[in-house]
């Protein structure tokens, strides 16, 4: 029987696998590392065929470490970073590097080369943009695309598949040219809500008009949930498994955290409103839905049925969250390689400086964390990081005083997201966390105190596979729908209420934390 699912999750340096039972147990799980490339500041490339390697050997080592049969595997599904990979006509791997190498096909989601094209689409103020905040990111992939037509045109010439990262495992998986929905009106300003959903208009503006063509990009979406197909002989080789295998319709790896973080209430949606997902790793993605679009000026979205049926989905996010706090302990003296036993030596040197000097440490140090841009709620990429308040200390103690506040500064900016949502008629009031920011105790601690919010810890921290694996097990037929799939595979977590008597404290540093925008504003605005 095929009560067995595979989730694979694509992200900045790894892929990683995972083998899950019907009722979302995690038997096995495998991870293989992949290649960057980068060549110049703001570029980060990708080798798609490094990629589908690694996703094979990690699902191959999941399956090995579960003990499951292939013939148990009803379907395997992919969520992955919002990269884009560029083909040629024949399939075959075509550069998007200033370096030429061919095996260089990817331009990785944090790429900010086409800051300038992305400013162009903004000045559009076309319609499209309404459904992506009022403004269009770099990371986004229409201004990679205008990139690639202006600085590599034959590349540009030879080009005859554009995907998704998703969509590109889907499509080495299957052979099917189907798109996601999920990564289509996310990242490719498709309009899911209307007919047809390409806005051939705004294509021509921004010089694309011949995207469609030259990408083969279909017309049609499949919704998460959906099948794209069954596993060729040659993908169900390398993958280990066998063809009767279906092949989910690819996700956004925030969307399948977000799937998995709220897959409890996953058949509700009026309590779905009330749930936000807070995806935190390297960087943060606060994921929230609505039955009813929704004004998100400074947020991506709102989009149609970017993961449950019927729903609009937002998106707003920090940039640099995980890797600020990597950045802040590499920079500093007392610092250096940010393992993962020096994070853990900082946060209990924390603790012990808290027990002594209490919510005074390093009380005068405020940070605004806007060190990669800021991607909300000021849609700003050309946004700077701002630290006030230090001195000539280069000790260890000192270092751990900036981790402190700047982690402090990264739970502000969340609660700043929030207040703007909440302008816009967004009623969040539980955060369900996920990543890698579980592991860090202040960071949970801050996302309940700082924003007054109730903070839910999933009972498994691997919610963005599961939310994958939620999809795929709808995809095979294992569940009718995402929300029977969520309801019969959802873990249970761990609620955090916020501290009462730290409110005030934190509300003065809000009010602090707006006025250094105000004053950075000032400061860039002077001749």
């Amino acid at each position: 029987m095929r009560d067995h699912v595979i989730a694979v999750d694509i992200g900045t340096g790894s892929a990683r696998a995972g083998v899950f039972t019907a009722g979302g147990s995690l038997l096995g799980k495998s991870e293989h590392p992949i290649l960057m490339n980068r060549p110049r500041e703001n570029h980060a490339e990708h080798d798609s065929e490094n990629i589908w390697a690694a996703v094979c050997t990690a699902v191959r080592g999941a399956v090995k470490a579960s003990g499951v049969a292939a013939s148990a595997i009803g379907a395997i599904g992919f969520d992955a970073t919002c990269s884009l990979v560029v083909r040629d006509r024949d399939g075959g791997q075509l550069t998007v590097s200033t370096c030429g190498e061919k095996r260089f096909d990817t331009i990785v989601w944090l790429d900010h080369r086409a800051l300038a094209e992305a400013d162009y689409c903004t000045a559009t103020k076309h319609e499209v943009l309404d459904y992506s905040g009022e403004f269009m990111s770099p990371e986004m992939e229409m201004p990679k695309l205008m990139w690639l037509k202006e600085n590599l045109p034959e590349s540009w010439a030879e080009a005859g598949y554009f995907f998704d990262l998703a969509d590109f495992m889907t499509w080495k998986a299957t052979g099917s040219l189907a798109r996601s929905r999920s990564t289509l009106v996310a990242k490719w300003n498709y309009l899911a809500h209307r007919e047809p959903s390409w806005q051939a208009d705004f294509l021509n503006v921004i010089g694309l008009g011949d995207l469609c063509e030259r990408g083969s990009l279909p017309e049609e979406s499949v919704a998460v949930g959906g099948s794209i197909g069954t596993l060729t002989a040659d993908a169900a080789e390398a993958l280990g498994l066998d063809r009767a295998c279906h092949v989910g319709a690819g996700l956004i790896d925030a969307y399948a955290g977000a799937l998995g973080a709220l897959a409890a209430h996953a058949g509700d949606a009026r309590m779905l409103e009330h749930q936000l997902a807070l995806i935190a790793g390297t960087s943060s993605c606060v994921v929230s839905f609505a039955r009813e679009r929704k004004r998100s000026t400074g947020m991506w979205g709102p989009y149609y049925e970017a993961v449950f049926p019927g729903m609009w989905l937002a998106e707003a996010g920090q940039s640099a969250t995980g890797a600020l706090l990597d950045h802040i302990v590499s920079m500093h003296a007392a610092g250096g390689p940010p393992t993962a036993a020096l994070h853990d030596r900082i946060v209990r040197r924390i603790a012990e400086l808290r027990l002594e000097e209490g919510d005074s440490l390093g009380g005068r140090i405020h940070v605004l964390p806007d060190f990669h841009g800021n991607r909300s709620p000021l849609a700003d990429p050309h946004a700077l990081g701002v630290i006030s308040g230090m001195t000539l200390d280069a000790s260890f103690d000192g270092l751990c005083r900036l981790y402190w506040r700047t982690s402090v500064g990264i739970a502000l900016g969340i609660r700043h997201i929030l207040e703007r949502m909440r302008d816009y008629g967004y009623v969040p009031d539980t955060l369900h966390v996920a990543g890698g920011h579980v592991k860090n105790s202040l960071l949970m601690e801050l996302y309940s105190d700082v924003t007054g919010c109730k903070v839910v810890i999933p009972k498994m921290n691997e919610t963005v596979l599961l939310g994958t694996a939620i999809a795929a097990s709808v995809s095979c037929g294992l569940y009718e729908s995402l929300g029977a799939a969520g309801a019969a595979m959802y873990p249970g977590g761990h609620e955090r209420l916020p501290n009462a008597g730290k409110k005030a404290f934190y509300d003065r540093d809000y009010r602090r934390f707006l006025a250094m925008y105000r004053h950075r504003a000032e400061l860039d605005a002077m001749e």
